[in-house]
């Protein structure tokens, strides 16, 4: 499907879209950013497929339109498609609380403040819903989330095991103390010893809801995540070179991973001696693919289309209406997608935003910005990986790059703005 069409012929100006290139090329000759691929698609063509500057700075070699990235948090939206799978076979309801898959969660403590340094919690006063696993209003969290619960799952090494290890165990990972889990199962009673941020569906906090999520998909299907992930999206769809690692053969193809410093970039995970080399010991739903362009497109094109791919069904087109609708009632993802874009680094506050199952929602256009529509689905990794789907304008975007941490400098912002100002029609 990567076969550009005259963008003209779709309702988009070829000498607009150019802005798409001219604005990568910017970031990417400030040294902010490595290099990109950048694909725009509308109508089912692809009016837009590029790749500029570098995949490797150290060893000189260019970014390609092929090249393997690691997509971290962008495997949250393909774990909420196979959980929607199961779904529909009525395996379960979003409904259900988890603790009638996995008991250890059936008694939870939330946090509560602290008192003399020592933090208090309550009981949960609700149970922990499938829905709100899916759209991070469960109460869990993330070791880099600021508070005291975040700093919890640091010293218990909570994530220890989900994905891989940079550069083998080089300068930028410290290993841990605790021993490895053998399976997700036992990750997750692990993770139920820890209290919640807050009660069950009370705000938006990012977490490793999802990663529990591939539990779940794991006790459902009797399958492993990544053999599902395999049999029901990746080998039908025909994403090839999308998995929880990098095999031999394809390392030439995976690009270099950096963090920003003034005025330049650092190698952050070196492809030759990438822990990607090897399986992980967890696969992460939250975080541990590595994709290509061509490969998100595939899965992007499917959502668009409500669910169906060349023919062969995936989805009910109701439920993909469901997965990308805004899954917010009283509590809103403003305020919590703030925090973790400004953690990040982006210092501006978020507005007009909902969420639904493991993907942002654009609830209110003009607050959110920019000049995109309303509804548009989306979310990214922590390297600056993007992709979204736009239902009323039937489009989608995706732009990598691999720049740890997201955030940095507004890559999905400026490749949104690109797009949406070439659209003639």
């Amino acid at each position: 499907m990567s076969k550009i069409t005259r963008p003209e012929k779709v309702g988009v100006s070829s000498e607009k879209l150019e802005n798409i290139g001219e604005s990568m090329r910017s970031l990417i000759e400030a040294k902010k950013i490595p290099g990109t691929v950048t694909l725009v698609a509308r109508r089912g063509e692809v009016v837009h497929f590029e790749a500029n500057g570098m995949r490797d700075i150290e060893r000189g070699l260019p970014m390609e339109k092929d090249t393997i990235h690691r997509i971290y948090s962008q495997s949250k939206p393909i774990t909420g498609a196979a959980l929607m799978m199961l779904f529909e076979e009525g395996k379960f309801l979003m409904t259900d609380p988890i603790s009638r898959y996995f008991p250890e969660f059936s008694e939870m403590q939330v946090f509560a403040g602290e008192e003399g340094g020592k933090m208090k919690t309550e009981a949960a006063s609700s149970p922990i819903t499938i829905q709100q696993l899916a759209t991070h209003t469960s109460g869990l969290s993330y070791s880099f989330m600021p508070g005291p619960v975040g700093s919890m799952y640091v010293s218990e090494e909570t994530e220890r095991g989900l994905g891989n290890v940079p550069s083998a165990g080089g300068e930028f990972f410290t290993s841990g103390t605790k021993p490895p889990f053998n399976s997700l199962r036992e990750w997750t009673k692990a993770l139920a010893e820890l209290p919640l941020v807050a009660q069950p569906g009370t705000i938006w906090n990012y977490s490793v809801g999802m990663d529990v999520m591939g539990a779940l998909i794991e006790e459902l299907s009797g399958r492993t995540f990544g053999e599902f992930l395999e049999e029901r999206i990746f080998g039908p769809l025909g994403m090839e070179d999308t998995g929880f690692m990098v095999p031999e053969e394809k390392l030439d193809r995976f690009a270099a991973n950096y963090g920003p410093i003034p005025e330049n970039m650092m190698l952050m995970d070196d492809p030759e001696k990438s822990g990607y080399r090897t399986p992980p010991q967890l696969e992460s739903g939250g975080g541990g693919l590595v994709s290509t362009v061509g490969d998100y497109l595939k899965f992007a094109q499917m959502l668009l289309n409500k669910g169906e791919y060349e023919g062969k069904r995936y989805l009910g087109k109701k439920t993909v209406e469901y997965m990308t609708s805004n899954h917010m009632g009283s509590e809103s993802a403003d305020e919590g997608l703030t925090n973790l874009f400004n953690m990040l680094g982006s210092g501006y506050r978020v507005r007009g935003m909902g969420f639904g199952v493991t993907g942002s929602v654009v609830v209110n256009p003009a607050l959110s910005g920019l000049p995109v529509s309303e509804g548009v689905y989306s979310w990214g990794g922590a390297a600056s990986t993007h992709f979204w789907i736009d239902h009323k304008e039937d489009l989608i975007g995706i732009v990598h790059t691999q720049l740890l941490p997201d955030g940095t400098y507004p890559v999905r912002e400026l490749m949104q703005l690109a797009t949406y100002q070439a659209i003639i029609e």
